[in-house]
């Protein structure tokens, strides 16, 4: 039942995302930047019910109240990566739009990389890591300006369930030049939808939203070090079974 299940959501996916990126892309000339982030949103939830309905995940948030409430306070968001699963979710939860800090080859994925590239994101170069983060700041600056939150994966990768990768220091980085407080997020994702895996299991995923930590006149090191104690400490209180 799981591999029918995991079969429909794929087809749903792949049925949708072609005329999804095809509007988006004709439409984006002709309308603003803040209509095609709705349009993308709206494909990225419909996503995430589709994986309620076929796949059986439900989304258990926690920490909503720990947000900021402002319509232009700033925030960046750091958050445990374990599946594709949180990348929707996210922009189907937040009050704010997203701009998510990616490598640019994601752009040039058929039909769902160009429909991205028509977003207010920050895509970077890996390979010019100096003029890449000088883009990251630049950018980034400008978008919390206007109420856009910034997300990143310290991690920079999936992670496997119950483990913990490098947790480098980009967006702690982002957060002291530009004085926004990072939010850091734990999400068990990996219990239903683990990485790399095709066949999904029904289930729940926590999503636990810490409180904001300021980055001013803090140390890049310093502050990731905190926020990565945070997320592993509710990573562990939140999946226990994978930690023993």
């Amino acid at each position: 039942m799981r591999l029918i299940r995991s079969l429909l959501h794929l087809l749903w996916m792949g049925v949708t995302v072609i005329p999804w990126a095809l509007v988006v892309v004709l439409a984006a000339p002709f309308v603003s930047r803040d209509s095609v982030y709705k349009m993308c949103a709206a494909w990225l939830t419909l996503s995430v019910n589709s994986g309620t309905r076929l796949l059986g995940i439900h989304n258990r948030v926690s920490g909503m109240e720990n947000l900021p409430t402002e319509k232009t306070s700033p925030a960046i968001l750091l958050v445990k990566h374990q599946s594709t699963w949180e990348t929707f979710s996210m922009v189907a939860l937040m009050p704010h739009p997203l701009a998510f800090v990616f490598k640019r080859e994601l752009l040039y994925i058929p039909f769902f990389g160009w429909a991205m590239s028509r977003m207010d994101m920050i895509h970077i170069d890996r390979s010019q890591r100096a003029q890449a983060f000088t883009k990251v700041v630049e950018q980034g600056r400008r978008l919390l300006s206007r109420g856009t939150w910034v997300i990143m994966f310290p991690e920079g990768t999936r992670i496997a369930r119950g483990q913990k990768g490098h947790y480098k220091t980009g967006g702690t980085r982002l957060a002291i030049e530009t004085g926004a407080p990072v939010i850091p997020v734990a999400v068990t994702s990996a219990k239903c939808w683990p990485r790399k895996a095709f066949i999904k299991t029904p289930g729940v995923v926590d999503i636990s939203i810490g409180k904001p930590i300021p980055s001013a006149g803090r140390k890049p090191e310093e502050l990731m070090r905190e926020v990565e104690n945070w997320i592993e400490a509710e990573m562990r209180r939140l999946d226990p079974e994978a930690y023993r």
